[in-house]
């Protein structure tokens, strides 16, 4: 056995010691119930990859192995091309903000197509010719649901979960309601809330302007972090030489982990927290509250 195979057993001792007493605390104390989940982020993580992408990040590892002699190395060179893009959620903000946005000019022109007297099932499908691209396709559903006689709420719910926005769902809302009683005042209703969403859409720009510094912040510091380690590898071997065995191999990775775990918390600082969905997803049971539907009853927007 070697000198440092104690130390190795040591921290390795102690890190299984730490997860068990993790898992007694949350056996012992339980978990609180959360909101009905959509598709995980990682079957989303990799439903984002492409082949490009994906030929990209086998290529790097590839180099990092041969550079570095390092399994590890080589495996994180490959995630990290993998999950480059989604360090800052720059590009996810974008395409949030884009479909808030697209969701704004729907409503107002919805609002101004009912206001010609136009009943709401000719109405959507006028609407489609103009919505933005974001917008298109769960819309074009939309309507060919209603082409093919499924019913206005149904057709409506789809089209939320669809989305998949606390934003869309209070409009939808009221959608669905005005389906169901026909009541009146949708067109102000719709006013009111297409203003709204361009209240929400304005505050996460500015939101969006001032966390730019903390993605920029956790760009950089997986950038020197990985090309000092990059560095020291193909550079300085002795100084890394100790990573070059099977117990440094494991090491490194729990180095690599404690790193990967410091920029996932960056990346979290830096995501933008969506509120919880008005409508639960199909098939979660959940229907519209009965004081929503007792104040469309009173003409109460």
């Amino acid at each position: 056995m070697t000198a440092g195979a104690p130390a190795l057993l040591a921290v390795l001792a102690g890190t299984v010691g730490g997860a068990g007493l993790f898992l007694l605390v949350v056996a012992v104390r339980g978990l609180p119930p959360g909101p009905p989940r959509g598709p995980s982020r990682l079957r989303h993580w990799v439903a984002g990859i492409g082949p490009a992408r994906a030929a990209v990040a086998v290529v790097a590892g590839l180099v990092a192995i041969v550079a570095t002699r390092w399994l590890v190395a080589g495996i994180g060179a490959a995630l990290l091309v993998l999950s480059w893009r989604g360090l800052s959620g720059a590009a996810g903000e974008r395409l949030a903000v884009a479909r808030l946005e697209a969701l704004a000019i729907w409503t107002e022109s919805l609002r101004d197509t009912i206001a010609g007297a136009v009943g709401l099932e000719q109405a959507i499908p006028a609407t489609l010719r103009t919505a933005a691209p974001s917008l298109r396709e769960p819309l074009g559903r939309l309507v060919d649901r209603l082409h093919t006689r499924v019913p206005m709420p149904e057709a409506l719910r789809g089209f939320a979960d669809d989305l998949d926005d606390p934003s869309a769902d209070l409009i939808i809302s009221a959608l669905i309601i005005n389906s169901r009683l026909r009541g009146p005042g949708l067109r102000d209703l719709l006013g009111a809330l297409s203003g709204s969403v361009r209240e929400e859409l304005d505050m996460r720009r500015k939101v969006n302007a001032q966390r730019r510094s903390t993605r920029r912040g956790a760009q950089i510091v997986v950038g020197i972090s990985v090309g000092l380690a990059l560095a020291l590898g193909i550079f300085d071997r002795g100084y890394v030489k100790v990573y070059d065995s099977a117990s440094g191999q494991v090491m490194l990775a729990v180095v690599a982990a404690f790193y990967a775990a410091g920029i996932m918390w960056m990346r979290a600082l830096a995501r933008f927290h969506v509120p919880e969905r008005l409508l639960a997803p199909a098939g979660a049971g959940a229907q519209e509250a009965p004081e929503a539907v007792a104040a469309w009853r009173g003409g109460a927007p």
